[in-house]
């Protein structure tokens, strides 16, 4: 079958990866530099979490070191800042701005900031069409470009776009409260806090790309296959 093969649209695929690409090099690069900045107040990525939160009246949010170096995350399930080894332990200017923005999605889960809210129940539903969405456009396209099975798969697709542009705003406003408090708090130097901003930029950045490249897969989809007249080879 022709469409499996090479054709024009696999650019949007390219230019989804390039950007990808991008974002993570230079959030890479930003993260590895200011890892090396030890703040002048000797502050771990722990210590400043936890003030964060007590400052924030947070006390029943817990904070917690994971065994990797990577996947710093909050879990609303459980109250939960979770941070990388690294950012734990490490009394880096990068360690601060990551467990401050950590603390930042506890802020707002406290606070029932909306866009968190609807992410938050986005997850489910995300999770199973997820994985529904190409098999079912595939199995349409098999049985004779069957277009209700190619729409609903197409349209399963469309809401991990979906969960991702909802995603946007959430990092975007944890990492301006995280700058905010740090701020705030006088966790960081005036110059540490331009890296840290720097650092925080450059994570979000990732989700920018992550949604244009899902955006740009979804219009791949339609373009071949959201056609209302069937195709055969």
């Amino acid at each position: 079958m022709g469409m499996f093969y090479w054709d024009s649209t696999y650019l949007l695929v390219i230019i989804g990866m390039l950007l990808c690409m991008g974002a993570s090099a230079m959030v890479n690069s930003a993260m590895s530099r200011y890892s090396k900045v030890r703040n002048a107040r000797n502050m771990t990525g722990a210590e400043a979490a936890r003030q964060i939160l007590n400052n924030e009246g947070l006390y029943n949010v817990q904070v917690e070191c994971l065994p990797s170096n990577k996947g710093d995350h909050y879990d609303p399930r459980t109250n939960t800042v979770r941070l990388s080894a690294g950012n734990y332990n490490y009394a880096s200017v990068t360690a601060v701005g990551v467990a401050a923005h950590e603390c930042g999605h506890a802020i707002q889960h406290a606070r029932g900031y909306a866009p968190l809210n609807i992410r938050s129940a986005l997850v489910p539903v995300v999770n199973i069409a997820s994985h529904l969405g190409m098999p079912l456009i595939f199995l349409g396209v098999i049985l004779s470009w069957n277009q209700t099975l190619i729409q609903i798969g197409i349209w399963a697709f469309a809401t991990a776009v979906l969960f991702q542009l909802v995603t946007l705003p959430v990092e975007f406003n944890a990492s301006a409260r995280a700058v905010a408090k740090v701020q705030q708090y006088g966790l960081l130097g005036a110059e540490e806090t331009r890296g840290c901003r720097k650092v925080l930029t450059a994570a979000a950045m990732t989700y920018v790309a992550a949604t244009a490249s899902a955006g740009l897969q979804l219009l791949r989809l339609v373009l071949l296959f959201g056609g209302n007249n069937r195709r055969r080879d």
